[in-house]
């Protein structure tokens, strides 16, 4: 008995590290995919009722898609129109800039003893530094770049192919199993759509609220523009750690050369920190975790797996995965201690 358990759970860690191996080496393939099937899922109930109402299933499926298009268009026309409008104030900004560093180097060689010439050889020194680093910087968005435009073409394809293909992939699922199970097949796919739906929900939730609680926070501070650097932190908190870092360097730039005086770009960091704290410990648990109905810890431990394999697309890939691991276990008696496992004390 006890042999035969412990073979059992070896098998578990092969197929693991196998699975493992494989997300990892296919996740060119394996990410827009995901990204697709959970597009998909989340148009699926819209197309469905489009195509009710007697409208083709090509003409519903180029609808959703436009409608989605419309509103990432929106949200993109919106950062756009406000970062022109911080370009046309870039001059007043950089002479501002240039009078600061001028007096911090007049500050230093008054209090600091640090000669002029000094300085000079410093910033000499970082100013080649930092053109190395941003020739790779450079690099490495031109790439991204590269392979995000692909992925802008690929995934709303494959959306358009997985909703017009529906019946055959769902028959393609149905044949694995016996027909005693496609019952059970059926409701985890009803539950898998309304979990993936429920997550995009909760994410936009998050980013709402971050985006908000950061616009105010930088109008009570009186930084120009608060409603550009506070929808881009909130974007940019989809990077752990270092997004919300990314996100504060330039609303601290601006305040510290529009108001001359330190406080405010600490200001800033505050405000950030605080919405930062709020996101991570209260509004992400709340509108994702809770509606996933997952426990934290493993939620948790999918983040860090999926950034391991995907990088920052498994992050947001995984959490849902985990859920839809949990649907099986709950739907199957020997998947018992798995689905207590995840599961929360509702």
């Amino acid at each position: 008995m006890d042999t035969s358990t412990k073979v059992n759970w070896l098998k578990l860690l092969q197929y693991t590290v196998l699975l493992g191996i494989v997300l990892y080496v296919g996740r060119t393939l394996f990410v827009p995919l995901s990204f697709a099937l959970l597009i998909s899922f989340v148009l699926y109930p819209v197309n469905y009722w489009l195509e009710q109402k007697g409208m083709p299933r090509w003409a519903a499926i180029a609808l959703c898609l436009f409608l989605l298009l419309v509103f990432f268009g929106g949200l993109g026309w919106l950062l756009l129109n406000q970062f022109m409008r911080l370009i046309e104030e870039w001059p007043n900004l950089q002479q501002k800039l240039l009078d600061a560093l001028q007096k911090l180097s007049i500050y230093l060689e008054q209090n600091a003893g640090i000669k002029v010439a000094r300085q000079m050889v410093w910033l000499e020194s970082m100013t080649n530094n930092l053109g190395g680093n941003v020739l790779g910087t450079v690099r490495d968005v031109v790439y991204t770049s590269a392979v995000s435009l692909v992925l802008v073409v690929l995934i709303p394809l494959y959306v358009a192919l997985i909703l017009f293909n529906r019946e055959q992939l769902a028959a393609a699922l149905f044949s694995l199993f016996t027909h005693a199970e496609h019952y059970k097949i059926r409701v985890i796919l009803r539950e898998t759509i309304t979990t993936y739906y429920n997550f995009i929900k909760g994410m936009a939730i998050v980013y709402a609220i971050v985006a908000t609680l950061n616009t105010i926070g930088l109008l009570l501070l009186g930084v120009p523009h608060a409603l550009f650097f506070g929808i881009v932190a909130s974007i940019l908190t989809f990077i752990p750690y270092v997004g919300i870092t990314i996100g504060a360097i330039l609303p601290m730039t601006v305040a510290w050369v529009t108001y001359d005086s330190i406080w405010y770009p600490v200001g800033v960091v505050l405000v950030f920190a605080v919405v930062q704290y709020l996101e991570a410990n209260l509004i992400f648990p709340w509108a994702v975790s809770y509606r996933l109905r997952v426990n934290m810890l493993f939620t948790l431990l999918a983040i860090v797996a999926g950034g391991i394999l995907w990088g920052a697309s498994g992050m947001i890939l995984f959490i849902p995965f985990l859920a839809i691991l949990k649907l099986i276990a709950d739907k199957h008696e020997n998947m018992r201690p798995i689905s207590l496992m995840l599961g929360t004390k509702e």
